[in-house]
């Protein structure tokens, strides 16, 4: 289990506010035509390198954040959002000659529609520049990384850069930047950078298509750079961490569906420095944070990872012996529901014992993710199954069938319970929607007045003719 709650990182770079306005496309106007939105809610965030630190907070990890806001409205939002935030330590700059940089996204369902910038991107003037360098210097002390969050909106201009390198260097501190200008000598002293595939090929001049490229396109700008370590994020190709000197490491890409990749490089560069800094290796860090940047992506907006997504990720992609790492307790399982929901997801749940995988339960599994974002199994426990099914029941154990459910792409978290019937978890985790298959009644399943009473749905879907364990169990008999 990681544990990242004793580690401080310094976060220094473009912050912003981000704006979020959702709703439902009702009609396309005449005028135009484009669609018109019929407003659902709205919600506001920092956004930039504030996202870098809310992710950081979000992994129990405790950042410190630097950056330039105006002497405005967004500025006091911002700023009041951090402070709801126990995680993130508010160290930013008051600029008196640029405004607090604001983006807003209007998204219809789970499209996003337009995002319209208010911004300067001019470089920080000489005072502002010089009161970054002055807030970097006081907080890097009990900071265990240092990351530099580009977005080209001027905080960090060459000589904020080099200082911030040069202040961290002198204290030990290493350094992850994820830039924005293509030229990387501005990163020197850095101890990785972490690149798009696009970004990198601008920087080296070079294609960067093809894992080749990407190794290659990767030394020749390290090389340019003087740069000992480079990841390269290549979207659903996956990363590749290069070392100067070293071979290269190609991870695959974890993510089961996309929804937004809005923010999933924030979500890297903080975990690959959290994880580093908690003494995992750039290889082993690199592979904790493709695992959270592939559960970031399936999320709407600019979002972060809990601990516990990150740890049931991990879990799930271990390879492990079949075990009780792959069941959730109820706690973290109503912690991971929470979290979904809180991103916009439709949570579902159904349960059963699933002793013996068929391809009925399979179509039923199947069927219940179509029908929501994210899907939750409950099995019933190895004394609940006895009680149901006999004493000779289960032909598995509760670990290996949750391992074996787990494995599912179409199942995204398992948890055990072991009373007769799941009401009790069905009240604790309140699914969006709760499945069961079309042999029973809307009024026969077990929790749908509760799912219903709190504005979600019950579907059943159609069953696999002649397809159950009982009956795999009385051929293997005969």
């Amino acid at each position: 289990m990681l544990d990242f709650g004793a580690i401080r990182i310094l976060v220094l770079g473009d912050v912003m506010l981000d704006r979020f306005l959702y709703g439902e496309v009702e009609r396309i106007s005449p005028e135009a035509p484009v669609p018109v939105l019929r407003q659902r809610r709205a919600r506001a965030m920092p956004g930039g390198a504030g996202n870098v630190a809310r992710n950081i907070s979000a992994l129990g990890g405790r950042a410190v954040l630097v950056g330039l806001v105006g002497q405005d409205v967004a500025a006091m939002e911002c700023r009041a959002l951090l402070a709801e935030d126990a995680g993130i330590e508010d160290a930013l700059v008051t600029s008196a000659s640029r405004p607090t940089i604001c983006k807003m996204r209007v998204i219809a369902g789970t499209q996003q529609v337009v995002r319209i910038d208010d911004e300067v991107t001019g470089p920080a003037d000489a005072a502002d520049a010089a009161a970054l360098v002055a807030a970097v210097e006081a907080a890097l002390p009990g900071c265990a990384a240092l990351i530099l969050s580009d977005y080209a909106k001027g905080v960090l201009a060459p000589g904020v850069i080099a200082a911030a390198i040069q202040a961290a260097r002198a204290r030990g501190v290493p350094v992850f930047a994820d830039p924005k200008s293509e030229d990387f000598g501005l990163y020197r002293g850095a101890d990785c950078l972490t690149p798009n595939a696009r970004e990198l090929a601008r920087a080296a001049r070079a294609p960067a298509g093809t894992e080749a490229e990407v190794e290659a396109a990767a030394r020749q700008a390290m090389a340019d750079a003087g740069l000992p370590a480079l990841l390269c994020t290549r979207a659903e190709k996956g990363m590749m961490l290069v070392r100067a000197g070293g071979p290269a490491t190609s991870v695959p890409a974890e993510a089961r569906e996309v929804f937004d990749v809005s923010g999933a490089g924030d979500t890297v560069i903080a975990t690959l420095a959290l994880a580093h800094a908690a003494g995992k290796t750039l290889e082993e860090a690199v592979g904790i944070a493709n695992a959270a940047a592939g559960i970031v992506v399936g999320k709407l907006g600019t979002a972060t990872v809990s601990a516990d997504e990150l740890a049931h990720a991990l879990r799930a992609g271990s390879g492990s012996a079949p075990g009780e790492e792959a069941l959730l307790d109820w706690a973290a399982a109503q912690r991971l529901v929470a979290e979904w929901k809180a991103h916009g997801l439709r949570v579902g749940f159904t349960n059963g014992c699933f002793d013996i995988l068929h391809a009925g339960h399979v179509a039923l599994l199947r069927g219940a993710r179509r029908r929501c974002d994210r899907l939750v199994v409950g099995l019933n426990t190895d004394a609940s199954v006895a009680r149901l099914k006999g004493p000779e029941r289960p032909v598995n154990s509760l670990a290996d069938r949750a391992a074996v459910i787990s494995a599912l792409a179409s199942v995204d978290a398992v948890v055990g319970f072991g009373e007769d019937t799941p009401l009790e978890l069905i009240r604790l985790l309140l699914p969006d929607v709760l499945v069961k298959g079309a042999d029973y009644t809307v009024e026969q399943v077990v929790g749908a007045d509760v799912v219903q009473a709190a504005g979600g749905e019950v579907a059943l879907i159609e069953l696999v003719p002649g397809r159950s364990t009982t009956n795999t169990i009385a051929r293997l008999r005969r």
